[in-house]
């Protein structure tokens, strides 16, 4: 069967399905094939027509909720902030990086409506006006920062590393505020499959994205390598690592309990504050 993944082109989730691209995992008579685009859009694409629909895709937590009765949850690939996540940055003020109240009712970029950075940002700061521009070009926030057009940026994947490069300050970090408020890690992406594939086929492919990830995380050094060389924001094996240190580990491999109970309070915060639909309970592949 030929298994369509749909990502984001950012180095974890390139990461994690390396071993698949490059033939090094057995695919479990499976042709794996992979495309990519920004979070926004892959969450769009997962709740579009069903004929267009991959078989395995890459999502915000956060969104999950609307697509409850066609997909189900992968326990591993998703990309969890152990008291780190996005963050809010702005150009300092007199010298000062501005408080995130002072934010009320301020141009904040954001990657989309329907990531769980936005989200998470809702619960924290309950008026700002969202202006959103995708994380690629990575380059774009930073562009619309130095001409003004947004007063912060609410930055997901590399752009947490790469924005005091651009003479910006940090305002807040949302995944310290979660394991403060909630005491438990923040669940930002996840990879979903679609139901319709049936129970056996389900697990091939998840048990070969389950050892695509391994290889990843046993062949670190290497995988580094592979990643500079398709090019990216991030330019240096160091920074390379700090950004899959963050992101692609071994919470990748399994939530484990407190990542699945994080899991559960974002969604059903997020339906408290009326930010999320109601959902059934959390369906996790196996």
């Amino acid at each position: 069967m030929r298994v369509e993944c749909a990502i984001s082109p950012d180095a974890d989730d390139l990461f994690m399905l390396r071993g698949l691209m490059l033939g090094r995992v057995d695919p479990r008579g499976h042709e794996f094939v992979v495309r990519t685009a920004d979070t926004h859009a892959l969450n769009m694409g997962a709740d579009a027509d069903p004929a267009t629909l991959p078989a395995v895709s890459a999502i915000s937590v956060a969104w999950y909720p609307r697509l409850a009765d066609r997909w189900q949850l992968l326990p591993h690939g998703g990309s969890v902030g152990r008291g780190y996540g996005p963050v809010v940055v702005a150009p300092p003020v007199d010298g000062e990086a501005p408080t995130l109240t002072s934010l009320r009712g301020r141009r904040i970029a954001v990657p989309g409506t329907s990531t769980t950075a936005y989200t998470v940002l809702r619960l924290m700061l309950d008026e700002f006006e969202p202006v959103v521009i995708p994380i690629v070009p990575p380059e774009r926030v930073f562009e619309a920062l130095a001409a003004g057009e947004v007063d912060a940026a609410l930055l997901i994947h590399e752009g947490r590393l790469t924005y005091g490069d651009h003479g910006l300050v940090l305002v807040a970090d949302t995944g310290a505020w979660w394991q403060t408020e909630v005491g438990a890690p923040l669940p930002l992406g996840a990879n979903v499959i679609r139901r319709d594939l049936g129970p056996e086929t389900i697990a091939e492919i998840s048990a070969a994205l389950r050892d695509s990830i391994a290889d990843g995380l046993a062949d670190r050094e290497a995988a580094i390598g592979w990643l500079l060389r398709r090019g990216g924001p991030l330019q240096t094996a160091a920074a390379v690592d700090a950004y899959l240190s963050l992101y692609a580990n071994e919470d990748s491999l399994d939530y484990g309990e407190d990542g699945r109970r994080g899991v559960e309070e974002l969604l059903r915060r997020g339906v408290q504050a009326g930010l999320l639909p109601g959902h059934p309970p959390v369906d996790w592949a196996p």
